[in-house]
């Protein structure tokens, strides 16, 4: 889930405490990141995630054997007209299995 600091906060020293550790955890890169499952039996899964906008990259990785599988069939990928503000995409083939999980991450 993504950091999110208020504009405003009744405690100064608190809200550059707050500040730091968003600017920190972007430059670490933990605010750019998530995961999804392909959809069982069908042929496409939708992601919802609020960082993610027409101009962005999206790169994933399987985490599990199916997701490698799949990955090298060459049957799964994220059309460019598939990323809209607030979500994306993912085409892949249908198939039963319900553990076909990647991490991904947002880039832009």
């Amino acid at each position: 889930m993504p950091l999110r600091v208020p504009v405003t906060w009744r405690d100064p020293a608190e809200h550059r405490r707050k500040l730091a550790d968003a600017i920190n955890a972007i430059s670490d890169g933990r605010d750019r990141t998530g995961s999804f499952t392909c959809d069982a039996n069908e042929e496409g899964t939708v992601v919802s995630d609020t960082r993610v906008g027409t101009n962005s990259v999206i790169t994933f990785t399987p985490t599990t054997t199916n997701a490698a599988t799949e990955i090298g069939n060459g049957t799964i990928y994220i059309p460019t007209a598939g990323i809209t503000d607030g979500q994306f995409t993912v085409i892949h083939a249908s198939a039963a299995s319900t553990d076909r999980t990647y991490k991904y991450v947002v880039t832009g």
